[in-house]
């Protein structure tokens, strides 16, 4: 099955609030900020800020036109984590319903990991326990270099449980074991060592500037061709080099070259002329 190419002025997903908690911002070049909008309580996790976030990524995920999703928390902290107040609750509650709660925020995460979109972390201030999960589900993070991680989930006697399979995805197991093991707050160079961040940056304006490079790059890339690498990613990591694995990338790479992506993007390098994805302020002719 080929990939229509997209056009970049398609109208992108509602910005129309559904929460006090979360705010959508579009362009219509189609790139997406998802904010964590509760910047009095440093944009901690309720059950309410968690709903909201699901929504907004499953939202995206059908949205045409949409090019690239950036994560951002308000008044310049990222996540702190959970709620102080969420948390006093759950320790009052049964333990299946404090699976439903886990099972939730998983349910979220997973949404935002299987976005076709690239999906870009920008940080600021602190990234914690629930928040440095989030950063690690993403694509891309780029964070300041005053931003501040930690997964703290054992100094209160719990286990960083739902955010794993990403955080060990980012960092490796080794690296996951120590910080969760040790709660340690560590910051953005060594965060990026590790690679749970990608970049750092000096400020806040530097983090607006990665952005809007991020962006440019993200429009001169076909995007159908963008969700099919992502997915290509996910299903070659850590399986052994057989031949089923040759025919599976051998299909996917005849598939690719016959879409109308493929052949798009190679008329266009031999024409010496955008792609008709491209930014260049045209649509398909």
């Amino acid at each position: 099955m080929t990939n229509p190419i997209v056009d970049p002025l398609v109208e992108v997903v509602d910005t129309s609030p559904t929460s006090d908690r979360v705010r959508i911002e579009a362009t219509v070049e189609g790139a997406v900020t998802v904010v964590l909008d509760r910047p009095a309580r440093r944009n901690a996790f309720d059950a309410d800020l968690v709903s909201a976030l699901e929504e907004a990524f499953r939202t995206i995920s059908g949205a045409e036109g949409v090019r690239v999703v950036f994560l951002r928390g308000a008044g310049g902290t990222f996540c702190a984590g959970a709620d102080l107040e969420w948390m006093r609750q759950a320790a009052d509650r049964a333990e299946d319903d404090n699976r439903d709660d886990a099972f939730a925020l998983a349910r979220m995460l997973k949404q935002l990991w299987d976005l076709p979109q690239l999906t870009v972390a920008l940080v600021e201030g602190a990234a914690f326990g629930g928040g440095a999960g989030l950063v690690a589900a993403c694509d891309l993070a780029v964070a300041t270099a005053d931003a501040r991680f930690a997964f703290c989930e054992v100094r209160l006697g719990l286990v960083p449980a739902t955010i794993a399979p990403y955080v060990v995805q980012a960092i490796g197991p080794r690296q996951a074991r120590a910080l969760f093991a040790t709660g340690d707050t560590f910051d953005a160079d060594y965060a990026q060592r590790i690679g749970l961040i990608t970049e750092v940056c000096v400020d806040a304006g530097a983090l607006d500037a990665a952005h809007d490079h991020i962006v440019g790059e993200v429009l001169a890339c076909a995007p159908g061709a963008l969700a099919g690498a992502k997915r290509m990613v996910a299903d070659v990591a850590g399986r052994e080099i057989d031949h089923e694995l040759m025919e599976l990338t051998a299909r996917r790479s005849a598939a690719a070259r016959a879409g109308d992506e493929g052949q798009e993007g190679v008329r266009a390098f031999l024409e010496r002329r955008p792609p008709r994805w491209a930014d260049d302020g045209g649509a398909p002719g």
